[in-house]
């Protein structure tokens, strides 16, 4: 059964390397849902996070083909892993057409931060877990999302 999996790549900082990763994915016929890109506390080193919809199996001959890579320092599948801290962050352009105090009461539960307010729209960003980033959106929905931006998943071991 394919479930969504995240997986984190320690990876030099090197010219094309972002190529070579997407491209053996790709060139396998599996889909990126997301992937992100970030320097770490080494300048010489990037943390990637990608998040796929695969089987067990079909991540584990990814992760095996992902450690082949010259550029790859470690990989690590973090889906299943309780260790870590996984957040997402979101900016999302929303109408204000309806009720626009009932919005503002709603962006307020959540905890997002209003960015830009006008009399047609309103921004918000909003950092937290993948659930809580899709409650958001499913309750905002009717409101009337205008533009909608995401980071993807993103994770940090907790010990």
């Amino acid at each position: 059964m394919k479930t969504k999996h995240t997986i984190r790549l320690k990876v030099l900082n090197t010219v094309g390397v972002m190529a070579r990763i997407t491209g053996l994915i790709s060139q396998r016929g599996y889909n990126i849902d997301s992937i992100m890109s970030t320097p770490t506390e080494i300048p010489e080193i990037y943390s990637v996070h990608l998040v796929l919809t695969e089987t067990e199996d079909q991540i584990e001959q990814i992760s095996k083909q992902l450690n082949k890579l010259v550029d790859v320092v470690k990989v690590t599948d973090i889906s299943h892993n309780k260790n870590y801290i996984v957040r997402e962050f979101i900016m999302v352009k929303i109408s204000t057409s309806k009720n626009r105090p009932d919005l503002l009461q709603v962006i307020d539960l959540f905890r997002a931060k209003v960015l830009d307010l006008s009399t047609n729209y309103v921004v918000v960003s909003m950092t937290g877990g993948p659930r809580k980033i899709k409650r958001f959106l499913e309750v905002v929905q009717p409101f009337g999302i205008q533009e909608l931006d995401r980071s993807g998943e993103f994770a940090v071991l907790d010990v």
